[in-house]
């Protein structure tokens, strides 16, 4: 009989151990499904971060591309406004080279009392050209 009692006390021990065993697995299997649940939802907001974060550039983007449309229409307006401008210049160099502005300047300049050096700096003219164009007008 002894050894019947050994058997049953070393079958009970070893039921012990295996409940305890299980009663672990259970408890790291418990453990584990916390985990991956956290895991999840933490997945979940980085994918909620990342399609906010992609809106925003794409809205970004898009603001970038009509702010690029924009700058190459001012451009061109631009361009045009110097075109006009640099045309517009270019005619009132040649109205103010002509004889008849430039023998105004210099007619009133001299009434004004300019000296003849400023008047042909002025022009454009020597004083001889200054001298002889006083001359026509007898002043």
């Amino acid at each position: 009989m002894h050894i019947s009692l050994y058997l049953l006390v070393i079958s009970t021990i070893l039921e012990i151990i295996l409940l305890t065993t299980i009663i672990f697995i259970f408890y790291r299997l418990k453990k584990s499904e916390d985990f991956m649940l956290r895991l999840k939802q933490s997945q979940k907001e980085l994918l909620d971060k990342l399609t906010f974060n992609e809106q925003i550039e794409k809205e970004l983007v898009k603001s970038f591309e009509e702010r690029q449309r924009q700058l190459a229409l001012l451009h061109s307006k631009l361009e045009k406004k110097l075109s006009e401008a640099r045309e517009v210049l270019k005619q009132l160099e040649e109205a103010s080279n002509s004889p008849k502005v430039l023998k105004e300047i210099i007619v009133k300049g001299y009434k004004k009392g300019q000296s003849l050096e400023s008047l042909a700096r002025r022009t454009g003219l020597s004083i001889e050209e200054i001298e002889w164009i006083l001359e026509q007008e007898k002043v």
